[in-house]
């Protein structure tokens, strides 16, 4: 298969050449926003009304959509193709949801009944800790859990127990409740140890290496922990991790779940590394649920034309907002507090996927990559950011999501109108304000608009909705990869700080500069 830079093809050199903005205060009206949408099922849409797409826009992107090969490129990583070359791996985070393409072996081993079997196993040992067969050292039946992991090990995994939650305390079907510790400053541990009750708290350690340093620095202030509190580790702890790692060797744990090397960590949410912990909490029947979501969006995903394939098409309008009108930043607002840390989990996603300068070829690219991701929940982000979203020097495309609903159906009419019907107003008014602005004759009260927006949005906030919601983003991302020529698998920029980081540990650092800022914050060097 041959890979091109983006700037090699025809149609990106004539999208570049005809970009003409479209008067967004007379073009966005109730029928563009009608036409300007695309299903993904289930009720849900992705609307792109407030960006600068017309028809002919439109039908270059598709284009260019079909020179890249992106489909092609799309239906190899189903079909076990190597698309992580650097590392010599395939790219399966889809398989752990379902099949798409075609059967994929390794080893012998048909890798779909692989994620098969862990899903199985999963849940069976979740249903004999909830129905209290296992039991902590204390002989309590575990209540509280908490996920040891740091990067995709826990970024996806905490934004999907907190988008859950809410919705899971309204159906009756939370059995447990999570933390998490993920950072090594001992005081993220110590915080999190102080307020569980550690009789009955089950550990997950996450780890797909086993080698994760801060993972295992804090898995060991846990076991100490334990011990201080007068209980066995080994009964408090199973484990996430690849199957040749040293973890998958110790035999103090409660019980191992396996992932492998073909599922990245910013990808790996949908495999046993989110699936131990949401079936745990939530029951096996809502993970599935997400599952489904997610392979519904992985077939879609699959759609030959760009409006009807809503992670294609939302790539397509990013590449374009990138390179054709050089916008270097995306913020991502979703209006439902469930989403809390889902802005956090998409910058891993994005920012470590596609924040690269190096093409497939080892070739440097000359043209533009990965935005900067960031985002809040609404209204909260309206009362710190917005300010400069709406009147500052540079635009930045917003990327908002809504639910008809809340999760909780605790609302109240106040002051003639419910929470939710609040909340949805400032929505549908942020869109039309970015999108139209407002002239004044003081110009410290006018508002250029042209800030482009688009919505992804359904009636709640369901599991099936947020699994939707998740493989969107991550066909999204892959889709810009390929667009870009990047190998979006593979992360090499985190390496160079981990190996300083070692050096400083060994009391050995090359550099004078980091001997001297080790010094400055009380580590010495010569210990």
């Amino acid at each position: 298969m041959e890979f091109r830079n983006l700037d090699q093809h025809p149609a990106f050199s004539q999208l570049k050449a005809r970009v003409k903005l479209p008067d967004m205060r007379t073009l966005l009206d109730a029928r563009r926003v009608e036409e300007y949408a695309c299903s993904m099922g289930h009720e849900m849409s992705f609307n792109y009304a407030a960006t600068p797409m017309t028809d002919a826009t439109l039908e270059l992107l598709q284009e260019l959509a079909q020179q890249a090969g992106v489909l092609e490129q799309y239906r190899a990583v189903l079909d076990g193709a190597i698309m992580n070359a650097s590392e010599n791996r395939m790219v399966l985070h889809h398989l752990t949801r379902g099949q798409c393409g075609a059967p994929v072996a390794h080893q012998g081993a048909d890798l779909g009944e692989f994620y098969r079997h862990e899903r199985e196993r999963i849940s069976t040992f979740s249903q004999r800790v909830h129905s209290g067969e296992v039991r902590s050292s204390a002989g309590h039946a575990f209540k509280y859990l908490c996920q040891i992991g740091i990067g995709g090990s826990d970024l996806g995994p905490r934004a999907l127990y907190l988008a859950l939650e809410q919705e899971a305390r309204r159906c009756k079907e939370q059995k447990m409740e999570a933390e998490f510790i993920s950072n090594v400053d001992p005081d993220d541990a110590a915080r999190v140890l102080g307020r569980l009750d550690l009789a009955r708290t089950l550990f997950i350690l996450v780890s797909k290496s086993g080698t994760t340093q801060e993972t295992l620095t804090n898995a060991t202030l846990v076991r100490e922990a334990l011990k201080e509190a007068g209980l066995s580790p080994a009964q408090h702890m199973v484990v996430v991790t690849a199957q040749g790692s040293p973890l998958a060797q110790d035999t103090q744990l409660l019980e191992r779940f396996y992932i492998d090397d073909f599922v990245g960590g910013r990808f790996s949410s949908t495999s046993a590394v989110g699936g131990v912990l949401l079936t745990l909490c939530f029951g096996a029947q809502v993970f599935t649920q997400l599952l489904e979501g997610a392979h519904q969006q992985d077939k879609l995903a699959l759609q030959e034309s760009i409006r009807a394939n809503p992670a294609l098409l939302d790539a397509l309008i990013g590449v374009y907002l990138r390179n054709c009108l050089g916008y270097s930043a995306t913020a991502v607002l979703p209006y439902s507090q469930g989403l809390q840390r889902f802005p956090a989990h998409l910058q891993q996603l994005d920012m470590e996927s596609n924040g690269k300068q190096v093409n497939r070829s080892g070739q440097t690219l000359d043209y533009a990559t990965g935005p900067v991701i960031f985002g809040e929940p609404g209204t909260n982000g309206q009362h710190s950011f917005y300010q400069l979203l709406h009147q500052g020097t540079e635009i930045i495309p917003v990327q908002f999501v809504g639910f008809a609903c809340s999760q909780s159906d605790a609302d109240r009419v106040i002051d003639g109108s419910t929470s939710q019907q609040k909340l949805n107003a400032n929505l549908a008014a942020q869109i039309v304000a970015f999108a139209k602005g407002k002239d004044d004759a003081d110009l410290n009260n006018s508002f250029n608009g042209e800030r482009p927006s688009c919505l992804i949005h359904a009636p709640r906030l369901t599991p099936h909705c947020l699994g939707a919601l998740l493989a969107h983003y991550e066909n999204k991302v892959m889709f810009q990869g390929f667009l870009w020529n990047l190998n979006s698998f593979d992360q090499p920029g985190v390496q160079l700080g981990k190996l300083l980081t070692g050096q400083v540990l060994r009391g050995a650092p090359e550099d004078g500069a980091l001997r001297a800022y080790a010094s400055r914050l009380g580590i010495d060097s010569a210990s």
